[in-house]
């Protein structure tokens, strides 16, 4: 199985530039990939980033068994060509070949453990999808030479419904720690209120000075200087 790991290595997490300078969110983004390529290959498998530019793994500081099994490659292309190059059966292949099965896992999914992963890694479905909020599609398995992704607008509907065109079977993984992708500034909680104690994002979230503030009926990330709505 190979699983490829898609990465925004130039300008990642936009949506969070309320809260976050540049250098902080490519420092988050960088925080929140280790934490992912850890899950994958502590789930058995041997990660392939798929960044849109040059990416240095060695500068992330991985330990050792992570930084041997994961590699880089670079994409520039929009995610969903770049995705749909790796698919089981885009590339050149003989007819008695069987195409290896692809997973896609986010980078942003920063609370993955090796335990969500499995879950989906292991499907024998021929299309397996762990659905993030608002439909988008968090991470998917692949075995159906025939199914293409279209990362636009309502993903996870959408690929359902190619994956109904193509005859092909679908399982859904319903899980809370693949479904929780980090894009908006009300998230961040997520990751200091789940986040594991090895992980590094909720390391380099308290680091920036975020901490929970239990507010009435809610709980937010927010910093000593952030004001309250």
């Amino acid at each position: 199985m190979r699983v490829a790991v898609p990465f925004a290595a130039e300008t990642p997490k936009t949506r969070l530039e309320s809260v976050l300078t540049p250098a902080e969110r490519s420092t988050f983004a960088r925080a929140m990939l280790a934490d992912v390529l850890r899950a994958v290959v502590e789930a058995g498998h041997e990660p392939t980033v798929v960044s849109t530019a040059p990416l240095d793994l060695e500068t992330f500081a991985l330990p050792g068994e992570i930084a041997a099994a994961a590699s880089v490659t670079v994409d520039d292309r929009p995610l969903t060509e770049a995705v749909n190059a790796r698919l089981p059966g885009s590339d050149a292949e003989t007819a008695d070949d069987e195409p290896d099965p692809v997973a896609v896992v986010m980078a942003d999914l920063a609370l993955a453990t090796p335990d969500a992963l499995d879950r989906l890694l292991t499907s024998t479905a021929d299309v397996a999808i762990a659905p993030g909020r608002g439909s988008g599609t968090n991470a998917l398995l692949v075995r159906h030479p025939e199914f293409r992704v279209d990362y636009h607008g309502t993903s996870y509907l959408d690929h359902r419904e190619i994956a109904r065109e193509i005859g092909a079977d679908l399982e859904t993984v319903d899980s809370f720690r693949l479904g929780t992708d980090i894009d908006e500034p009300a998230d961040l909680v997520e990751v200091l209120v789940h986040g594991r104690e090895r992980d590094r994002a909720p390391a380099v979230l308290r680091d920036f000075g975020f901490d929970i503030d239990r507010l009435e009926g809610r709980v937010e990330a927010r910093r000593p200087n952030d004001s309250a709505d």
